[in-house]
Protein backbone atom coordinates (compact mmCIF):
# COMPACT_ATOMS: atom_id res chain seq x y z
CA UNK A 1 0.00 0.00 0.00
CA UNK A 2 1.31 3.22 -1.10
CA UNK A 3 1.49 6.28 1.37
CA UNK A 4 -0.57 8.97 1.45
CA UNK A 5 -0.11 12.55 -0.59
CA UNK A 6 1.64 15.01 1.61
CA UNK A 7 -0.82 17.67 3.35
CA UNK A 8 0.96 20.87 1.25
CA UNK A 9 3.31 18.68 -1.19
CA UNK A 10 6.39 20.71 -2.75
CA UNK A 11 8.20 20.70 -6.01
CA UNK A 12 11.80 20.43 -6.83
CA UNK A 13 13.47 22.00 -10.17
CA UNK A 14 17.36 21.51 -10.37
CA UNK A 15 19.06 23.45 -12.54
CA UNK A 16 23.38 24.48 -13.11
CA UNK A 17 24.25 27.72 -11.27
CA UNK A 18 25.17 29.31 -13.89
CA UNK A 19 21.90 29.51 -15.41
CA UNK A 20 20.65 31.11 -12.45
CA UNK A 21 21.25 34.62 -13.32
CA UNK A 22 19.58 34.59 -16.16
CA UNK A 23 16.33 33.10 -14.52
CA UNK A 24 16.82 35.78 -12.41
CA UNK A 25 16.70 38.21 -14.41
CA UNK A 26 14.16 37.16 -16.60
CA UNK A 27 12.17 36.52 -13.72
CA UNK A 28 10.91 32.98 -14.88
CA UNK A 29 11.67 29.54 -15.65
CA UNK A 30 11.61 28.66 -19.11
CA UNK A 31 10.25 24.97 -20.71
CA UNK A 32 13.08 23.05 -22.87
CA UNK A 33 11.33 23.85 -26.08
CA UNK A 34 11.18 27.77 -24.80
CA UNK A 35 15.00 27.79 -23.70
CA UNK A 36 16.35 26.34 -27.08
CA UNK A 37 13.56 28.97 -28.66
CA UNK A 38 15.67 31.59 -26.72
CA UNK A 39 19.38 30.19 -27.10
CA UNK A 40 19.16 30.44 -23.20
CA UNK A 41 22.58 30.49 -21.54
CA UNK A 42 24.02 27.96 -19.17
CA UNK A 43 25.27 24.41 -18.51
CA UNK A 44 22.58 22.15 -19.57
CA UNK A 45 22.76 18.90 -17.16
CA UNK A 46 20.11 16.42 -18.71
CA UNK A 47 20.62 13.88 -20.97
CA UNK A 48 20.27 15.66 -25.01
CA UNK A 49 18.47 12.75 -26.34
CA UNK A 50 15.74 12.62 -23.75
CA UNK A 51 15.78 16.01 -24.14
CA UNK A 52 14.67 15.93 -27.56
CA UNK A 53 12.46 13.12 -27.02
CA UNK A 54 10.58 14.90 -24.75
CA UNK A 55 9.36 17.74 -27.38
CA UNK A 56 7.42 14.95 -28.98
CA UNK A 57 6.01 13.26 -26.25
CA UNK A 58 2.45 14.34 -25.88
CA UNK A 59 0.79 15.33 -22.63
CA UNK A 60 -2.29 13.28 -23.09
CA UNK A 61 -4.37 15.51 -20.70
CA UNK A 62 -3.52 18.74 -22.52
CA UNK A 63 -4.00 18.02 -26.56
CA UNK A 64 -1.51 19.23 -28.53
CA UNK A 65 1.59 20.32 -26.21
CA UNK A 66 4.25 17.98 -25.52
CA UNK A 67 6.51 17.23 -22.43
CA UNK A 68 9.10 19.83 -23.53
CA UNK A 69 6.98 22.81 -23.53
CA UNK A 70 6.32 22.51 -19.85
CA UNK A 71 8.66 23.51 -16.65
CA UNK A 72 9.63 20.12 -15.06
CA UNK A 73 9.81 19.50 -10.88
CA UNK A 74 10.17 16.17 -9.09
CA UNK A 75 8.09 15.80 -6.12
CA UNK A 76 11.57 15.08 -3.93
CA UNK A 77 14.67 17.16 -3.80
CA UNK A 78 16.81 13.82 -4.18
CA UNK A 79 15.73 12.72 -7.82
CA UNK A 80 16.96 9.96 -9.41
CA UNK A 81 18.22 12.54 -11.90
CA UNK A 82 20.55 14.43 -9.07
CA UNK A 83 21.56 10.88 -8.34
CA UNK A 84 22.70 10.54 -12.27
CA UNK A 85 24.37 13.83 -12.23
CA UNK A 86 26.37 13.27 -9.02
CA UNK A 87 27.49 9.53 -10.04
CA UNK A 88 28.59 11.39 -13.73
CA UNK A 89 28.83 7.73 -15.70
CA UNK A 90 25.26 7.58 -16.97
CA UNK A 91 25.28 6.35 -20.32
CA UNK A 92 24.21 9.58 -22.92
CA UNK A 93 24.66 12.05 -19.93
CA UNK A 94 27.58 14.95 -21.32
CA UNK A 95 27.38 16.49 -18.14
CA UNK A 96 29.83 15.45 -15.83
CA UNK A 97 30.32 18.26 -12.74
CA UNK A 98 28.90 16.60 -10.03
CA UNK A 99 26.06 17.47 -7.72
CA UNK A 100 27.93 20.64 -5.98
CA UNK A 101 26.95 23.28 -8.92
CA UNK A 102 23.50 21.88 -8.84
CA UNK A 103 21.24 24.21 -7.22
CA UNK A 104 17.19 23.17 -6.01
CA UNK A 105 14.38 25.11 -6.26
CA UNK A 106 11.73 24.28 -3.86
CA UNK A 107 7.77 25.68 -4.38
CA UNK A 108 4.64 24.56 -2.88
CA UNK A 109 2.31 22.73 -5.43
CA UNK A 110 -0.80 23.92 -4.16
CA UNK A 111 0.15 27.74 -4.57
CA UNK A 112 1.41 26.86 -7.73
CA UNK A 113 -1.62 25.27 -8.97
CA UNK A 114 -3.78 28.40 -7.63
CA UNK A 115 -1.34 30.63 -9.75
CA UNK A 116 -1.53 28.60 -12.61
CA UNK A 117 -5.64 28.28 -12.35
CA UNK A 118 -5.96 31.86 -12.18
CA UNK A 119 -3.93 33.21 -15.19
CA UNK A 120 -5.33 30.11 -17.40
CA UNK A 121 -1.60 28.38 -17.35
CA UNK A 122 -2.14 24.77 -18.07
CA UNK A 123 0.12 21.99 -15.94
CA UNK A 124 -0.20 18.88 -15.12
CA UNK A 125 1.34 15.58 -13.22
CA UNK A 126 2.45 11.98 -14.18
CA UNK A 127 2.50 9.20 -12.49
CA UNK A 128 6.23 8.16 -13.40
CA UNK A 129 9.24 9.03 -15.83
CA UNK A 130 7.48 11.74 -18.25
CA UNK A 131 9.64 11.42 -20.85
CA UNK A 132 8.62 7.54 -21.05
CA UNK A 133 6.40 6.93 -23.86
CA UNK A 134 3.74 5.00 -22.11
CA UNK A 135 3.35 7.47 -19.46
CA UNK A 136 0.01 8.59 -17.25
CA UNK A 137 -0.98 11.86 -16.65
CA UNK A 138 -3.27 14.12 -15.36
CA UNK A 139 -4.34 17.61 -14.36
CA UNK A 140 -6.83 17.21 -11.49
CA UNK A 141 -5.25 17.56 -7.78
CA UNK A 142 -8.20 14.55 -6.47
CA UNK A 143 -6.05 12.11 -8.14
CA UNK A 144 -2.55 13.02 -6.43
CA UNK A 145 -3.19 9.62 -4.78
CA UNK A 146 -2.34 8.00 -7.97
CA UNK A 147 1.45 8.81 -7.42
CA UNK A 148 3.21 6.16 -6.05
CA UNK A 149 4.42 8.50 -3.12
CA UNK A 150 5.99 5.47 -0.85
CA UNK A 151 8.35 5.03 -4.23
CA UNK A 152 8.94 9.16 -4.33
CA UNK A 153 9.71 9.13 -0.44
CA UNK A 154 12.39 5.88 -0.79
CA UNK A 155 15.89 6.31 -1.15
CA UNK A 156 16.54 2.77 -2.37
CA UNK A 157 15.32 2.85 -5.52
CA UNK A 158 16.99 0.18 -7.13
CA UNK A 159 13.29 -2.03 -7.63
CA UNK A 160 12.11 -1.42 -11.39
CA UNK A 161 8.69 -0.17 -9.34
CA UNK A 162 10.32 2.14 -7.14
CA UNK A 163 12.67 3.80 -9.74
CA UNK A 164 9.52 4.62 -11.76
CA UNK A 165 7.58 5.98 -9.38
CA UNK A 166 10.04 8.16 -7.87
CA UNK A 167 10.65 10.25 -11.24
CA UNK A 168 6.77 11.24 -10.92
CA UNK A 169 6.95 14.90 -12.70
CA UNK A 170 4.61 18.01 -12.55
CA UNK A 171 4.71 20.27 -14.99
CA UNK A 172 3.80 24.28 -15.82
CA UNK A 173 3.39 24.98 -19.08
CA UNK A 174 5.72 27.27 -20.61
CA UNK A 175 7.27 29.47 -18.06
CA UNK A 176 7.16 29.23 -13.95
CA UNK A 177 7.22 32.53 -12.06
CA UNK A 178 10.73 32.76 -10.48
CA UNK A 179 8.37 34.64 -7.36
CA UNK A 180 6.80 31.15 -6.39
CA UNK A 181 10.21 29.43 -5.68
CA UNK A 182 10.24 29.47 -1.79
CA UNK A 183 13.36 28.22 -0.65
CA UNK A 184 16.45 27.19 -2.53
CA UNK A 185 18.62 24.15 -1.69
CA UNK A 186 22.61 24.17 -2.17
CA UNK A 187 25.35 21.58 -0.84
CA UNK A 188 28.12 23.45 0.19
CA UNK A 189 28.22 27.21 2.18
CA UNK A 190 30.61 27.97 -0.45
CA UNK A 191 27.63 27.59 -2.99
CA UNK A 192 25.64 29.02 -0.57
CA UNK A 193 27.54 32.02 -0.29
CA UNK A 194 27.63 31.85 -4.68
CA UNK A 195 23.84 31.88 -4.57
CA UNK A 196 23.37 34.44 -2.20
CA UNK A 197 25.98 36.80 -4.53
CA UNK A 198 23.94 36.16 -7.64
CA UNK A 199 20.74 36.61 -5.66
CA UNK A 200 22.02 40.54 -4.57
CA UNK A 201 19.52 43.21 -5.40
CA UNK A 202 16.91 40.99 -6.76
CA UNK A 203 12.62 41.72 -6.37
CA UNK A 204 12.53 38.27 -5.24
CA UNK A 205 14.92 36.67 -2.76
CA UNK A 206 14.15 33.47 -1.59
CA UNK A 207 16.50 32.15 1.30
CA UNK A 208 19.33 30.10 0.54
CA UNK A 209 20.20 27.13 2.34
CA UNK A 210 22.65 24.28 3.11
CA UNK A 211 21.01 21.21 2.92
CA UNK A 212 23.15 18.15 2.27
CA UNK A 213 19.59 15.84 2.77
CA UNK A 214 18.43 16.99 -0.03
CA UNK A 215 21.89 15.56 -2.25
CA UNK A 216 23.66 12.99 -2.21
Amino acid sequence: MTAAPPAKPKIYHILHVDRLASVVANKRLYSDAAIRARAGAGTVIGMQGIKDRRLTLPVTCHPKTYVGDYVPFYFCARSIMLYLLYMGNAPGLDYRGGQVPIVTLEADLHTVVERADKVGRRWAFSLGNAGANYQSFRKDLSQLSDINWTAVQATDFRSSDVKEGKQAEFLVHERFPWSLVERIGVRTIDMQKRVREILDGADHMPPVQVRTDWYY
